[in-house]
């Protein structure tokens, strides 16, 4: 693990009068640009040939518009923790700020060991979003009193309706699912989907078998400042999932039907910005705080700026209660966060993630703390 001494190295050489906002160039980079220029910073954008054209083209800052300033192109994603590639980031005082698809691309190993540039958040956290990493989100959350979902040991503990969530045979980094009710359908479903080459023997023994909670899906946009230990809530979101949205639009029936011929697939392809009853707030309130807490015991410093809980709503009595089922340790991937009004009652206008992360980058830097803020 890269010690955050060595950051600090690398920072006494920095010019932070000139330090550039740096980000892999999927997710939510645009959303990470957009606040960084608002906020006055440069930025930087690592694309990967063939998808470079977003951030090289059509947002590329020209006369007095866009929001890219430099793109580096590299032929994989992967590339970037090359060390001519990290001494030109260097050069250029950038400070990188980690999302999922940085995760996915360019794996925890080379992030922990060898990408040697400031990370914004907590770099050690990153892995524990992984449910096979030793202390992963479900330690973290048991360890909270953070309510999630009963999770099984074995197919033949199952006794109700589960989702099984395994690496995709193709696309590791993305989860199969399916759905089981008895040990026998675990079984049945879980060899058509291996038939299929949907999955593998390796990562059906990786597995996760989790109940299925049924209720109303919200995602809790957190940042929390470690400047001014503040957890504030940015705002509330909701995933669009192909095809899974398209076959839910259908009548039980034809859904019966369609099913004949389709898989279900619950890949994101995008969010709805969404609200929830004022009234529960104080309990999305008190799961963050549960999150940073036990984040600053487990993984110190702990969590530094935007995270966030996906759960779901379940009704009472007395009232409806949030179970949370996935954890993000980093930015969160959705740009309609700005459009809910949970930031704009702490500040005037409602913020962006990205102009969140700016906003706190910039007064560290005229604080002289950068160094508390990155990893």
């Amino acid at each position: 693990m890269i010690d955050r001494s060595e950051i600090k190295e690398l920072l006494d050489g920095y010019e932070l009068d000139k330090a550039i906002i740096g980000v892999l160039g999927s997710h939510s980079a645009l959303d990470i640009c957009q606040g960084a220029k608002e906020m006055g910073f440069r930025t930087l954008v690592v694309c990967q040939k063939g998808r470079e054209k977003t951030y090289d083209r059509y947002y590329r800052t020209k006369n007095s518009r866009g929001i890219v300033d430099q793109t580096i192109v590299l032929d994989r994603f992967s590339d970037i923790t090359e060390e001519r590639v990290l001494r030109q980031m260097r050069e250029n005082n950038v400070i990188f700020i980690p999302h999922r698809s940085f995760e996915v691309y360019v794996g925890f190993d080379r992030i922990e060991d060898d990408f040697l540039l400031p990370l914004f958040g907590s770099r050690s956290m990153l892995r524990a979003e992984e449910r096979d990493a030793e202390r992963n989100q479900y330690y973290l959350m048991e360890k909270g009193g953070i309510p999630y979902p009963r999770l099984y040991k074995s197919p033949e503990e199952i006794d109700r309706l589960v989702l099984v969530k395994a690496p995709e045979a193709q696309r590791k980094y993305e989860r199969a699912f399916f759905f089981a009710s008895s040990p026998e359908e675990f079984y049945n479903n879980s060899e058509q989907m291996l038939r299929d080459g949907k999955i593998t023997e390796e990562g059906l023994k990786k597995a996760v078998i989790e109940e299925f909670v049924m209720g109303a899906q919200s995602n809790f946009n957190y940042f929390y400042s470690l400047l001014d230990e503040r957890l504030e809530l940015l705002g509330i979101d909701t995933r669009r999932q192909t095809n899974l949205d398209g076959i839910l639009r259908l009548p039980a029936s034809q859904q019966l039907e369609v099913l004949k011929y389709l898989d279900v697939k619950a890949i994101e392809a995008g969010h709805i910005a969404c609200t929830v009853k004022e009234s529960l707030l104080e309990q999305i309130f008190d799961l963050g705080e549960k999150f940073v807490s036990v984040a600053k015991e487990e993984y110190p410093p702990g969590i530094i700026g935007p995270f966030a809980l996906q759960s779901t709503f379940i009704p009472g009595p007395p009232e409806e209660k949030a179970v949370v089922f996935d954890i993000s340790m980093r930015v969160q991937g959705s740009p309609g966060t700005r459009f809910t009004p949970y930031s704009g009652y702490l500040y005037d206008t409602s913020l962006s993630v990205g102009k969140r992360v700016a906003m706190e980058l910039r007064k560290a830097i005229q604080l002289n703390r950068l160094e508390e803020t990155v990893t």
